[in-house]
């Protein structure tokens, strides 16, 4: 039987980490959202380990960040050893300028849980566990989905605006439309170890990668007493016998692990992969995470690339479903996303080189190679504090390039400020998800801008005493930041990314907003200062 028609702005295929943050991000938007997801309950075993600052700091828009971090490690070294186990590269991720630490390890389980509960706050999200989204549907108003109640076989029809297909790499919902989905799937199988740790050895706090032509090996330390191991299948090797007790006790005891320190969890064997949808958007529907691409996991940014994507598509989808922004700016979303997506694969497949290669003469090489490249202070610099890392920036997209200042595109940095309350905040607390023009001089009437409703804040020098209509730059970053990028004046997108830029007497181009009537500085608290989860 079908039940009646609901009417939502969005619907959500899929709860993972990428679906969880899309609710959670909409939910706070006052969005009207379904979530359908076939698995009645959060998977109970780690799949993804790690994630970085600026994912981080998407999380802090949902006011969630804090509670997330008290589950995660920080600050933990990141070691390339021999077959010997001799380090020939040690990497200490240097801070982007987010606001968060730059890499922390995750336990996937409790990460989602806190995503799930804050998802809990909103009543404009209905969530409906143990349903199988049977048939997507769309014409040029609306896409309708049915869904399948997977403990008494009924259906449900939910009817949205716009689709997101969070349905993970073997995405359904990517096959029914026909869009392909191109790339390499990796020869080699891995088997992965989950493991509990029952005592604590000397290197459990920190990751490895063992570059063993003769096995390699990834040895990575997870929250909450947790440790994983990842070893590659060998040439005649049973993948059933491989995750049996007594081989994965063979494999461990390698690294001198034995049932005194760990209690084992799950092995599971998997293949990498790259690939890349062909298209991310359908009409009203829009593909993200892992059924938008797939990256192997040797620089652990699978999972936070898809809570990118939710970053960047969701409050586009909000501007629009408000009528402040035309559809086809929903456009940008892949326009902007793909190609770092595509930089932080091909840097994911370069270090998988590094870990993977069995050709002992190569890996001698390997090895002397990067310990003399370490000696030379630029390089050590370089790869120790991970600055090959692609940063978040934009070359086309939803931006205004007139002018050519090299601020636009950028995502404006994160440090703590002082508001007119004396208040010390982080700065994406105080603009709070919304247009905003920061400038460093005398305020000019940005007419266009100013119709629109959007705040114009003054960035005053650190030790400034807070005023009304300022931010006190109190770390002293953004002013130096501003005149790095020669300018004065930004306007800076809901997501922190600068839109617009001028120096000097030079104007703004007009904002692509539509007019909305003006919000009071005073009534501007970001949700994160409302809402949180114990």
């Amino acid at each position: 039987m079908n039940t009646e028609l609901p009417e939502y702005d969005v619907i959500i295929v899929g709860y993972g980490p990428v679906g969880v943050t899309a609710a959670n991000l909409l939910g706070g938007m006052g969005v009207r959202v379904a979530v359908v997801e076939r698995d009645a309950a959060i998977y109970p075993r780690a799949r993804a380990i790690s994630t970085d600052e600026e994912t981080i700091r998407i999380w802090q828009w949902t006011g969630l960040a804090e509670r997330l971090k008290e589950d995660m490690l920080a600050g933990r070294p990141i070691d390339f050893v021999d077959a010997r186990g001799r380090s020939f590269l040690s990497l200490a991720p240097a801070p982007r300028g987010n606001g968060h630490p730059p890499q922390l390890f995750i336990y996937q389980p409790a990460m989602e849980q806190v995503l799930r509960d804050g998802v809990d706050r909103y009543p404009n999200v209905d969530v409906l566990l143990g349903h199988d989204c049977e048939a997507v549907e769309q014409d040029g108003d609306s896409v309708t989905v049915t869904a399948r109640d997977l403990t008494d076989d009924t259906l449900r029809t939910l009817r949205g605006a716009y689709l997101i297909a969070a349905d993970g790499g073997s995405s359904p919902i990517r096959t029914r439309l026909g869009v392909g989905f191109a790339g390499r799937t990796y020869h080699d199988r891995w088997v992965v170890i989950d493991a509990k740790v029952k005592r604590n050895w000397d290197t459990v706090d920190r990751l490895r990668f063992h570059c063993d032509p003769a096995r390699p090996a990834v040895d990575c330390p997870t929250p909450l007493g947790h440790h994983r191991w990842e070893f590659p299948v060998l040439p005649g090797e049973d993948e059933q016998a491989l995750v049996s007790h007594d081989y994965i006790w063979r494999l461990l005891r390698r690294y001198g692990r034995t049932p005194d320190d760990v209690e084992l969890l799950r092995a599971v064997v998997y293949r990498h992969h790259v690939r890349f949808a062909e298209r991310w958007r359908v009409g009203r529907i829009f593909l993200a995470g892992d059924a938008a691409h797939a990256m192997p996991p040797w620089i652990g940014e699978g999972m936070s690339s898809g809570v990118r994507d939710a970053g960047n598509l969701c409050w586009k989808l909000a501007a629009v479903l408000r009528g402040e922004l035309p559809d086809d700016v929903l456009d940008s979303y892949e326009v902007e996303r793909s190609p770092h997506v595509r930089e932080m694969t091909a840097q994911a497949v370069r270090f998988g080189r590094i870990i993977t290669e069995r050709r002992p003469g190569l890996t001698a090489l390997r090895n002397i190679a990067f310990r003399t490249a370490m000696r030379i202070p630029a390089v050590r610099a370089y790869m120790q504090e991970a600055r090959w890392f692609p940063d978040t920036s934009y070359r086309q997209g939803l931006l205004n390039q007139h002018g050519g200042n090299p601020a636009v595109g950028e995502q404006l940095p994160q440090p703590w400020v002082r508001t007119d309350g004396g208040d010390r905040a982080r700065l994406d607390d105080v603009l709070a998800g919304r247009w905003t023009l920061l400038h460093t001089g005398s305020a000019r009437p940005w007419s266009a801008w100013a119709a629109g409703g959007i705040r114009c804040l003054q960035v005053m020098p650190a030790g400034s005493t807070p005023a009304a209509g300022t931010i006190v730059d109190d770390e002293d970053v953004l002013i130096p930041w501003m005149r790095g990028h020669r300018a004065t004046v930004l306007a800076v997108r809901p997501d922190a990314i600068v839109y617009a830029a001028a120096t000097g007497g030079a104007d703004l181009p007009r904002p692509p907003v539509v007019a909305a009537p003006p919000v009071p500085v005073e009534d501007q608290t970001p949700p994160s200062a409302a809402t949180t989860i114990p």
